[in-house]
């Protein structure tokens, strides 16, 4: 049964012309962006759009909105502090700052300094500056190219982007910020060395080690790692992945750096996505869910004992990095006031609760002839498209695009892995709200499984 409710009447026709004079729309092929949704209001777990039509939003915005839409206890949050004090740079201090720093701390489950910025890219940047001043201020100023994953997203800055490896989103902005080296990703359905799952020795983790050696330990000055691929096709590590990794910092002095601007703030069943793999990193970024997207807020959790090095009174030992919006007080405090919301209703666990529910429930998709593979990491869940399961020979952009088209129809709109790496944008994406009812998700799943099965190549 279609959740699509028509009762608008004010019509989407003329924002469309309005839009296509004045709105460039990122991540959209020209022709695709002449016919734009006009999303008119949010509550729940849903969206509508200015024609009426109501949607169940099973990717969260993008990927950020935890606690669903038109949250009034985060509107009143950001409208108290907002009349109170609504800006002031943190070349000084404001409580929502204070507030939130030790609030992270806690779900960190360690001693962090946090240094605020607006968006995910913006805070692996001051991670990347901070990882190479850190080892210069440490008498080993060659430490300074970073390591990441062929298909992972880190970013749409240069340097953020340098680290990323999709090279589609890469082709005409190179070149780009030296000192970015890429390993192959922990893909255990599309296994870079040829193994089968259950029958490797984690090659992808020793990479880390022979790629650091083949550069020199001694010019490397960190990885930067999600828990899990996520905006790259949700590819899922083998458990004992990140702390092999750990293992290959801790042995070459390499600084460990984990982006969970997707997979913290509960996303991942935990707190944060490194913490289902008992590792501690010495950097972490985040963004997102930190405020359930409502407003624009990112952070760079250092520990502790790599700020000591920053204590120094040296001309140039301080960071010198500074940033107009980042830890902007009204931001500080909706996200403050979102962390306790999670807290206060245990939507944490709800979202473990949830992400079992759906694996569950999509798990007839295994025997399906065009689905080669189910991921699932908390909950997020990733479907890798296939022509044949044999071959795994990807599926085409229009059959993906029917799939995607047909769940609209139906009055749930998800996602995909998009300009990522030629011939691989063919997984679908899952990532709801952690507001939806079990019978709600039990509705975006059943619409998913019938999606697919009614779709042609």
């Amino acid at each position: 049964m279609s959740i699509v409710d028509k009762t608008g009447t004010v019509g989407s026709a003329p924002w469309v012309e309005r839009d296509r004079e004045v709105v460039w729309h990122g991540m959209t092929p020209y022709p695709a962006s002449l016919n734009p949704m006009v999303v008119s209001r949010g509550e729940g777990p849903y969206i509508t759009d200015e024609d009426g039509n109501r949607y169940l939003d099973a990717m969260s915005g993008l990927w950020c909105v935890n606690l669903g839409y038109s949250e009034r206890a985060l509107a009143e949050a950001a409208f108290e502090q907002m009349v109170q004090m609504p800006y002031y740079p943190l070349s000084h201090t404001h409580k929502p700052a204070i507030e939130l720093g030790e609030k992270l701390n806690t779900w960190l489950g360690g001693r962090y300094r946090v240094f605020y910025s607006n968006s995910g890219s913006e805070a692996n940047e001051a991670a990347f500056k901070i990882a190479r001043q850190f080892h210069a201020q440490n008498g080993e100023p060659q430490r300074w190219k970073i390591i990441s994953r062929y298909r992972a997203y880190h970013g749409s800055t240069m340097g953020a982007l340098a680290a990323t490896g999709q090279f589609q989103r890469k082709y005409k902005y190179e070149p780009l910020a030296p000192g970015f080296v890429h390993v192959p990703p922990p893909d255990c359905y599309r296994c870079p060395f040829g193994k089968q799952p259950g029958a490797c020795r984690v090659e992808c983790a020793d990479m880390y080690e022979q790629v650091i050696n083949w550069e020199i330990p001694e010019t490397v000055a960190a990885v930067i790692i999600e828990p899990v691929i996520t905006g790259g096709g949700m590819i899922v590590p083998p458990p004992e992945y990140l702390q092999r990794v750990r293992e290959v910092c801790d042995r070459t002095g390499v600084l460990m750096i984990v982006d969970e601007v997707i997979c913290g703030f509960g996303r991942s069943g935990k707190p944060f996505g490194f913490q289902n793999f008992g590792v501690q990193p010495d950097i972490v970024t985040m963004a997102k869910g930190i405020t359930s997207g409502y407003l624009p807020l990112s952070a760079t959790a250092v520990r502790a004992e790599l700020f000591d090095v920053f204590r120094d009174t040296e001309e140039y030992a301080h960071f010198r990095h500074v940033n107009t919006f980042g830890g902007n007080p009204v931001a500080c405090a909706l996200a403050v006031r979102t962390l306790e919301l999670m807290e206060e209703r245990n939507l944490v666990e709800r979202a473990a609760v949830l992400g079992a529910r759906l694996r569950e429930r999509l798990s007839v998709l295994a025997a399906h002839p065009n689905v080669g593979d189910l991921r699932h990491f908390g909950f997020l869940a990733g479907i890798e498209l296939v022509e044949d399961k044999t071959t795994k020979t990807p599926a085409s952009a229009a059959f993906v695009g029917q799939v995607i088209a047909r769940c609209k129809q139906q009055g749930v709109l998800i996602g995909k892995n998009g300009d990522t790496v030629r011939n691989l944008n063919n997984v679908l994406t899952l990532c709801p709200p952690f507001v939806v009812t079990d019978e709600e998700l039990d509705f975006i799943a059943q619409t998913v499984i019938e999606a697919i099965s009614s779709a042609r190549d």
